[in-house]
């Protein structure tokens, strides 16, 4: 069995610790808009729901064209034909 030098040992950690944090950020990035709180509305007719005002939110449609751009504070709600919540997520 091969080990490896003892001055890679430094450069193994480190990278093991940038891998490590790289997953938190990343974790706290997913749910930037609070999506995670909406969830609950999966499920529910949209005309049932009242929305904050200043909720930074997108209601998308069948059919609707939508933009791509990225807005990691910004809440979709996705409907279905019959205007249910079918997704909630940040974007």
């Amino acid at each position: 069995m091969k080990f490896l030098p003892k001055r890679s040992l430094p450069t193994v950690v480190a990278l093991l610790a940038v891998t490590a944090l790289s997953g938190c950020a990343a974790t706290e990035a997913k749910d930037a808009c609070g999506a995670e709180g909406y969830q609950s509305l999966v499920g529910t007719s949209l005309a049932a729901v009242t929305l904050p005002a200043s909720l930074n939110s997108r209601i998308i449609q069948p059919g609707d064209l939508v933009t791509q751009d990225y807005a990691e504070d910004r809440i979709n709600f996705e409907l279905d034909e019959k205007g249910t919540i079918t997704r909630v997520f940040c974007g």
